[in-house]
């Protein structure tokens, strides 16, 4: 609606120059001209009005423009302006793409008018406006192509801002799954295994408290000591949340004496092998054997009854391995219908490693991890 309106007001300031123009005599196309009459005028009247038509019906424009100019001089009518609709058709015509189009009036009216001068009586003179309209084609040709391949150009880098911004986008909403996916992980692992640990110590103490008050005393404590540690990482994850976590050191497997020390509280015997020389792990894969740790010992804790078990930890030069297996009911069962397999197995592909859980071949359930030690974990 808006270019409508602009070439209709470019049609009304055109129709008014050009008249304004001649009657002014301000430009001269020869030495044998006529009067402006009424020809003259509907001329000019029907040729600078269709300008506000130029975009939406660029041919019909163009010829109307063309043909009205060279009747024009053919008639000898007075003044240039009287070509600038048909320059400007020209123009819009290259700029809206349709060269030939453009190239075709151009050459039409450049041979209708030189035509007319060829077979005049005398030479145009050396001020006459005619000289100059060669030139003047060329021009609007060439601009109407300027214009077409800046606008081109224009809604390209447009549509690439467009296409960065949605690129944005999506990249900030994938960060943002993936934070939020880390932070249930997180949640999940650290207080499933502080609740599961309680459940068992509560059991304990409900059984003891009648008959042996003394031993329902220590069970009480461990269930503190569990709420402790769950509300320690509790408030490690939330610190990381918020880029500030002073007091709460990261899970790692330097934090595994701890880890075993609560599982053997619940009952659950511990033994610890470590195979290969200790060093210090990039973070993400330090946190990530721990949690698998962590989740191994929950399912074991929830799913296999009275049970043992057996934690292997194995360095080596290109890869950490991790093994939990325990001897009591297997615990794959029931913990496949929960998320802690499906976490410790997303933890370590996103790492570029391995994971395997099942039936251990000496009766039981085997938790088996390999976590690569690149660059890139």
């Amino acid at each position: 609606m808006d270019a409508r309106k602009t070439d209709a007001l470019i049609a009304i300031a055109a129709l008014a120059g050009i008249v304004a123009g001649t009657y002014g005599e301000l430009s001269s196309s020869g030495p044998f001209e006529r009067p402006l009459d009424t020809f003259g005028l509907a001329l000019i009247a029907v040729a600078a009005p269709a300008l506000a038509f130029r975009r939406s019906a660029p041919l019909p424009v163009g010829v109307i423009t063309v043909a009205c100019v060279v009747i024009y001089y053919a008639c000898r009518y007075p003044g240039v302006f009287a070509a600038a609709p048909a320059l400007t058709a020209i123009y819009t015509a290259a700029s809206l793409g349709r060269r030939r189009l453009a190239i075709c009036l151009a050459v039409v009216m450049d041979a209708g008018i030189y035509g007319l001068i060829a077979l005049a009586d005398t030479d145009p003179g050396p001020g006459d406006g005619f000289n100059l309209l060669g030139g003047w084609l060329v021009a609007m040709v060439v601009l109407g192509e300027v214009t077409r391949n800046r606008r081109a150009y224009l809604r390209e880098v447009e549509q690439r801002a467009i296409e960065a911004e949605r690129t944005r986008e999506e990249a900030a909403l994938r960060r943002a799954g993936e934070e939020r996916l880390w932070i249930a992980q997180e949640l999940h692992d650290s207080l499933t295994h502080s609740i599961s640990v309680i459940n068992v110590q509560v059991s304990v103490a409900m059984e003891l408290l009648d008959r042996r008050p003394e031993l329902a005393r220590d069970a009480l404590a461990a269930i503190k000591e569990s709420g402790r540690d769950a509300m320690r990482e509790l408030r490690g994850t939330l610190g990381v949340l918020r880029q500030a976590d002073p007091d709460a050191a990261p899970a790692g497997l330097a934090a595994l004496p701890r880890l075993v020390s609560r599982a053997e509280a619940a009952g659950l015997p511990v033994r610890t092998v470590v195979a290969g020389d200790r060093w210090e792990l990039p973070e993400e894969v330090d946190r990530t054997a721990y949690r698998i740790v962590q989740e191994a010992f929950t399912n074991v804790l929830r799913h296999a009854g009275p049970a043992s078990i057996t934690l292997t930890t194995e360095y080596h030069p290109e890869k950490i391995v991790v093994r939990v297996a325990d001897d009591g009911r297997s615990s794959g069962g029931a913990a496949g219908h929960g998320m802690g397999l499906i976490g410790m197995r997303e933890r370590v592909v996103a790492l570029g490693g391995s994971l395997s859980a099942g039936p251990a071949p000496e009766g039981g359930f085997l938790v088996h991890a390999e976590l690569p030690l690149t660059e890139s974990s």
